[in-house]
This record gives structure tokens, sequence and C-alpha cells, in this order.
């Protein structure tokens, strides 16, 4: 069984992903109280670290918990918000540097392959000075890298739209050549595939079996504009000029996914820190006049039902918008193997 280690693990998709694909991971590092609750709850045999990777300590900590176990895989998967086009600190925000700074992980536990994911932007020219320290570290270290590849996450089973910037480095270009030649497209999955069998709710409503699946409460004003919205795929375009918000009078084509609803046939949009908001997005039920629940979340980046969140709802609905999902990961299990199996024989 190949064995894997993942820093900036969030809520644990990665590592879902993984031992779905029957990986083992060794250990695991965050610096997020909620995160780390969840993390551990759900992977108990995995040895976390709740710290900051970019200290010392952290990084010593993690080794000592790997101890001389050998890493087949390190995915680092740093923060996205730095390189988010909605960040209006891109250029001055340090946690740009978080996926330089991570590289010592890479010196210290030697990892015979290693995954990068985060946002397509980072893959722009804008950050090409990252990214070019990152392939001169790397290079330093004894270690190749491809060049950054835009990835949709519909493409690998996952119910969701969502568009990452991936990279993968090896100890031969080899390897990372036999990952890119076996990143191979899954079947797709729906909104209708994924939450189309849950209870309806309506606005303030819990289902009583499932914690996780609670709508919001809306607002009388929110409800009658969603009652104006078509179902699936609907925009507020449809609505009439005394529903309209105040913001959003003659800018049709501004923040158009405001109120919008997911259509049942295609995937969602992107989910975000504020998936269960139907102010951040294109977040509405299909047909339900509500905001998504965090379960039907939850599902759409592919997260089973058993899987247990912890915090208050906001920290959930964070936890759940900045994972990676987990079926995505699963879906580049023959890449992973591929790669190991190329360096081995380079080795050989």
């Amino acid at each position: 069984m190949p064995s894997a280690v993942d820093i900036f693990s969030g809520s644990g998709g990665v590592t879902q992903g993984l031992r779905r694909a029957r990986w083992k991971v060794l250990a695991a590092c965050d610096n997020d109280d909620a995160v780390a609750a969840t993390y551990i709850a759900n992977h108990p045999k995995t040895r976390f670290v709740k710290g900051d990777i970019t200290e010392d300590a952290t990084i010593d900590e993690l080794a000592a918990k790997v101890g001389r176990k050998k890493v087949d895989l390190l995915i680092i998967c740093a923060p996205c918000q730095p390189f988010s086009s909605q960040n209006r600190s891109r250029g001055a925000d340090h946690r740009e540097q978080l996926i330089v700074r991570a590289l010592a992980a890479v010196e210290r536990l030697n990892p015979t392959t290693v995954f990068f994911e985060n946002v397509p932007l980072l893959a722009s020219a804008a950050y090409r000075p990252i990214l070019d320290a990152v392939r001169s570290r790397l290079s330093e270290l004894g270690y190749s890298l491809s060049e950054p590849l835009v990835r949709d996450a519909a493409n690998y089973g996952v119910p969701q739209r969502r568009r990452r910037c991936i990279m993968f480095a090896a100890r031969s270009k080899a390897a990372v050549d036999a990952f890119v030649a076996n990143d191979r497209h899954t079947a797709t999955k729906s909104v209708w595939q994924a939450i189309g069998d849950l209870p309806a709710l309506e606005a303030g409503q819990s289902d009583p079996s499932d914690a996780l699946h609670r709508a919001r409460h809306h607002q009388p004003i929110a409800i009658e504009r969603l009652r104006h919205i078509p179902a699936d795929g609907g925009s507020r375009s449809s609505l009439p000029a005394h529903l309209e918000l105040a913001c959003h009078v003659g800018k049709k084509s501004s923040f158009s996914d405001v109120y919008g609803r997911m259509g049942w046939s295609g995937q969602a949009p992107t989910l975000t820190t504020g998936c269960d908001d139907l102010t951040r997005g294109r977040f509405a039920h299909p047909e339900q006049h509500r905001a998504i629940s965090l379960r039907e979340a939850a599902r759409l980046q592919s997260f089973p039902d058993d899987y247990a969140f912890k915090g208050r709802g906001k920290q959930i609905a964070t936890q759940i918008g900045n994972a990676v999902p987990p079926d995505m990961i699963s879906a580049f299990d023959q890449a992973f193997r591929a790669a190991l199996k190329a360096q081995a024989a380079y080795e050989a």
C-alpha cells in the first residue's frame, strides 16, 4: 500500500480521497482548530500535527510522526485565497509564499513524488516568480516539476465545476511524464445524482435524521425573490423590477450568479466558503426556495454522508468550501501509481 503525507490538510478531503484509493496516509498537518477537530474525527489512524508548516518546530514534529517510514507522495494544497481573483491584496499577501515555504517539508521528508493543488490563477503570468521559485528549490532538492496544469474537478467524477491548477514533481522526469500520461478523465456526475434523493426542506427547516441537512433561514423578501426565479438553473435576471436589489439595478451582468439556482442535469458551480448563502453565488437549490444545505454542499464536494464535520455552521461551510474534493484525488490514483512505477524503473 503506497504512503502519503497531507500538509495544509484542511478538513481532510485529500486524505479521504487517498484512503478511498487504498493509500496509507502517515501524517497530516494544518493550523486551524476547527479543521483539526474534523480531520482527527474522520482519520484517527493518521498522525495529525496542528501547527504552522512554515515553522521549524512544526516540520520537526511532522518528521517525528513519519519516523523512518518511506513517503511515496507528499501533497501540498496551500491556501488558495492568496491567488484568488477575489483577493484584493494579490501581490501583497504574505500567504503567497506559503507554497515556497512548504518545500521545507519536501527537504525533510524526502518524498518520492510531490503533488500541488491550487486555483488556476497560480498558473498565470502574475505568479510566475512564485512558480519559478518553487521550480528552482525543487531542482536544488533533486526533483523535476511539471508545468502548471489546469484541470476541472467535474471531469474527475465530482458534481461541481471546479477548475484547479495542479503540478507534479518527482525525482525523475520519467515519473513526471508518467503522471501526466496517466491523468485520465472519469464519468461525470450531475447535481441530481448527488443530491436529488435528499428530503425536501423549506427555509429554516432541518432534517431530523441528518444534522447537516438543514436549510438556512431566509427573510421573506429573499423567499419572494426565489419564487420568481425559474427552477433548474434560473437566475436573478427573471426578477421583476420591484424585487431587484438596489445594487443590481441596471447591472444584469454583474454578480449574475447571486440568487441563481443550480441546474439538475449539469454540475454545481465552484463551491466557496459561502456555499450556503444565496448572496454569495449560484447556491440556490434547483427547485426549492432556499440555499443549499451543508449536507448538499458536502455531497457536491464528494464527501460521504458519514463524514463528520466539527464546529459551528459557518466553520463547517468554510471547511466544505475550502476542501479538495475527495473524488478528484481518488481519480488521480492511477497517475500517482504510474509515476511511482516509473520512478522505481528509473532507479533500478
